[in-house]
């Protein structure tokens, strides 16, 4: 699998809308995310100039994962849009903690129908390492993230340290939490 990483204005127009394209697929058509998006591309309010991407590519650029990162000096969907998620805990807001959004590791070229089987634990964990490394390289200490109850489960068999902010929460049928994960 290889890497591709950097701010959004350091990605090529083609590779912004090949991963927005990419991100369409996974969190509207997929995962049926209703989101506010023209069709086949899903960026929102939280990609622009600061934002940083991971985008896992594997057999000639086909994309097989990304992560988006941002700081928490500035708007973030933690802070702005799942709040209720952070219980009685203000928002993180400091130079040194990101957050990690938009991750996913879905392959959509996969033979499989069962979108769990087309997400291998080796790729989740593949790209996520991968986002730990570029967040260190930027200076981060600690990612924050609005994550399914599995992804913990899944963080603590790669031995990555993290907490719940607050007690995970039920929103639209999913539990999710926000979720404080040490970058080591």
């Amino acid at each position: 699998m290889d890497y591709m990483s950097g701010r959004y204005d350091e990605l090529t127009s083609v590779e912004r809308q090949r991963l927005a394209h990419y991100r369409y697929q996974v969190f509207v058509e997929r995962l049926g995310w209703e989101l506010s998006t023209p069709a086949d591309f899903e960026f929102d309010q939280f990609d622009h100039s600061g934002t940083h991407y991971i985008v896992a590519e594997q057999d000639g650029g086909n994309i097989k994962g990304c992560a988006r990162l941002l700081p928490t000096t500035q708007p973030y969907l933690l802070s702005e849009v799942f709040t209720s998620l952070l219980g009685d805990v203000p928002a993180p807001c400091q130079d040194d903690v990101w957050e990690l959004s938009r991750f996913t590791s879905l392959d959509l070229d996969a033979q499989t129908g069962r979108d769990e089987q087309m997400m291998s634990d080796e790729n989740t964990v593949g790209l996520f390492l991968a986002t730990l490394d570029y967040a260190k390289a930027c200076g981060v200490s600690h990612l924050v993230s609005v994550s399914p109850v599995a992804i913990g489960r899944l963080l603590k068999r790669g031995g990555i340290d993290f907490k719940w902010l607050a007690p995970p929460q039920v929103l639209d049928n999913r539990t999710l939490g926000a979720c404080y994960i040490t970058v080591q």
